[in-house]
């Protein structure tokens, strides 16, 4: 099939280049001449495990095209797909689909005959159908129809997500877009992918529905780590006995300073709101994004009751800034909302992250940012694991303690060794974990053989029997 994708941003380049390699023809759109022209070399600007070499690819065999203008949506075309940001609106809470319009103003000016139109890009609920009145407002002349796709990628894993997907989501209201879209997955349900087939507004629903279930569980296992703390249990123990429930499952179960990133927080707002003007409060959503925002403003409490609660001029180095590993993505990181935490305490941050760029610069001027993990923990009073990316996971802890002035770790994600920590010389902190000390090996001297312990009989009553027991004396 030929693919018109309106907008180069991550879905819209996973998208185009995952469908290239299913053998369609994919020509991706963007207003960005510079990101267009680096495109066209092979140069991604952004970072995704496999993406790059997937576009080249795609580029080499002739699958995957870029260009910054639409062309006329003539009856070669056989689908547009609407890949735009929704970014949060300047309330914080909606989303703004003023992108989205604006290619539907677009696909208005340059179809010819009929046109099927897919919006990939999260939207509220109800945007399916404003999107067709536009363009048939615009050109009533025009035959056209509108469905919804939603995009499942995780970021880190989106390439294999969108290959190997869960379920395939289709929403449409006429058969022949349903039959389209079918038509363009069927190399995947081939192989087995499921394909969910829905009412248009049901696939929107779907998409922040469950983004929001994900963010509830997330928010679950964070609170009951809480309560793992406050009894001394380990939270990773409960999270396994409960993961084996069917029901429940394992997936999202790890506790950690707060979800962030560019879905969860903003679907959940934007869910939440899109509700609130049916006249229906999900309150168990409205209650998980209060939460998650508690959760990442009380991580710097945790870092300064672990260095005594006073954090002025106390050194902090910061391991990742992502919002996860494999991700250069900062948006809504509870790792950037640790360092503000954190240097407004008085605290002095260093960081270290191999692929994130912070974008606020605030941050930036005020921490130091080094390449090398050790260099970023140098005479630093705590380390603070942010982002569990693997290189940080395989550290030499023995080496990073050594430089450190007080051997420190606070574990905000649970994915380190505690036992091998402070056997390296570490005191940790964890979510929900009972705090480890450092190991110190002694000498110790048996002063009294076991064969000289003495035991004498005892006499216990155990209903109306008595029994005689031994008990060292």
């Amino acid at each position: 099939m030929n693919i018109v994708i309106v907008g180069c941003g991550y879905v819209g380049l996973v998208s185009g280049a995952c469908l290239a390699r299913l053998g369609h023809h994919a020509l991706c759109i963007d207003l960005d001449r510079d990101r267009i022209e680096a495109l066209k070399k092979g140069h991604c600007p952004i970072f995704e495990p496999g993406l790059t070499e997937l576009i080249r690819e795609g580029l080499q065999n002739g699958h995957l095209a870029f260009a910054h203008q639409m062309p006329a949506l003539t009856s070669a075309v056989d689908l547009v797909l609407i890949a735009v940001g929704t970014p949060p609106a300047a309330n914080g809470e909606d989303a703004d689909l003023s992108g989205i319009f604006a290619v539907g103003r677009e696909i208005a000016q340059k179809a010819v005959g009929k046109v099927l139109v897919v919006t990939k890009s999260t939207v509220p609920p109800g945007t399916g159908d404003a999107l067709e009145d536009l363009i048939q407002r615009l050109r009533p002349d025009l035959a056209v129809a509108v469905a919804s796709n939603p995009e499942f990628l995780r970021e880190g894993s989106a390439i294999d997500d969108f290959l190997k997907p869960d379920r395939i989501v289709v929403g449409a209201n006429e058969h022949c877009a349903s039959l389209a879209l079918r038509r363009l997955y069927h190399p995947l349900t081939e192989q087995g992918s499921p394909l969910v087939n829905t009412a248009r507004t049901a696939a929107e629903i779907i998409k922040y529905a469950a983004n929001a279930f994900l963010a509830l569980k997330i928010t679950f296992i964070n609170e009951i780590a809480d309560l793992c703390d406050a009894t001394q249990v380990d939270v990773r123990e409960v999270a396994q006995g409960i993961g084996h429930d069917r029901r429940i499952g394992p997936d999202f179960l790890r506790p950690g300073p707060g979800y962030g990133g560019s879905c969860f927080p903003k679907d959940t707002r934007a869910l939440a709101s899109t509700a609130r003007k049916y006249g229906v409060a999900l309150s168990l959503v409205e209650e998980a994004i209060a939460s998650n925002e508690r959760r990442k403003k009380a991580m710097g409490a945790k870092v300064a009751s672990a260095l005594g609660g006073d954090l002025r001029g106390r050194h902090i180095a910061v391991l990742g800034l992502s919002f996860k590993p494999d991700t250069s993505d900062t948006r809504d990181s509870p790792a950037t909302a640790l360092i503000a935490s954190l240097l407004s305490q008085g605290a002095l941050i260093s960081a270290c992250d191999p692929e994130a760029r912070l974008e606020e610069p605030e941050l930036t001027s005020a921490i130091e940012r080094e390449k090398d993990p050790y260099q970023c923990a140098k005479n630093a009073d705590c380390v603070v694991l942010a982002t569990e990316w693997k290189s940080f996971l395989k550290l030499d802890f023995a080496r990073l303690a050594a430089a450190m002035r007080t051997p420190l770790m606070v574990d905000l994600r649970n994915a380190l060794d505690h036992a091998k920590l402070a056997r390296c010389g570490f005191r940790t902190v964890g979510l929900g974990i009972p705090p480890h000390r450092p190991v110190t090996l002694r000498a110790t001297t048996l002063r009294r053989p076991v064969a000289q312990v003495a035991f004498a009989p005892v006499s216990v009553l155990n209903g109306s029997k008595r029994q005689q027991l031994a008990q060292p004396q």
